[in-house]
């Protein structure tokens, strides 16, 4: 099983694909490390980011999202632009891919029962993608 982890940050989606095998954890080779709206925002923008998405995770055979959750209010809210990208993500017309939001407590609880098997610094990823990487773990765990 393959899923997708996705942080939301501005106008970007930072993604992290991770596969769970037999109780084994891989990361599957992918070039993209982020999907960006154009500045414009308008609906055709938004159309040809919701396709790039769903082609990466068609091309990568992901069944599953998940969204790092973002505050409406308060100090960690999120953008605008950053709520957009969500729906759009989660009105993937593809019945085959579940995606979820994973609320900051939902993380929390399974990061304290499940802790991360090794360092996030061992993965090779980039730094920026360690909240889609915690992202897609939780994921996986909390299923």
């Amino acid at each position: 099983m393959t899923i997708c982890g996705v942080e939301l940050t501005g106008s970007d989606a930072v993604v992290c694909l991770l596969s769970l095998d037999r109780g084994q954890f891989s990361l599957p080779e992918c070039k993209v490390r982020k999907l960006s709206l154009s500045k414009n925002h308008t609906r055709e923008d938004l159309k040809q980011f919701q396709a790039a998405f769903a082609a990466l995770m068609v091309e990568h055979e992901v069944s599953s999202v998940a969204i790092k959750e973002r505050m409406p209010k308060g100090k960690f809210a999120g953008g605008a632009i950053s709520f957009k990208l969500e729906a759009t993500i989660q009105l993937i017309a593809d019945p085959e891919l579940d995606v979820r939001l994973l609320t900051p407590a939902l993380i929390k609880s399974t990061l304290a029962a499940k802790p991360l098997p090794i360092p996030f610094s061992e993965t090779g990823l980039k730094v920026f993608q360690e909240t889609a990487f915690i992202a897609a773990y939780v994921g996986l765990m909390a299923k």
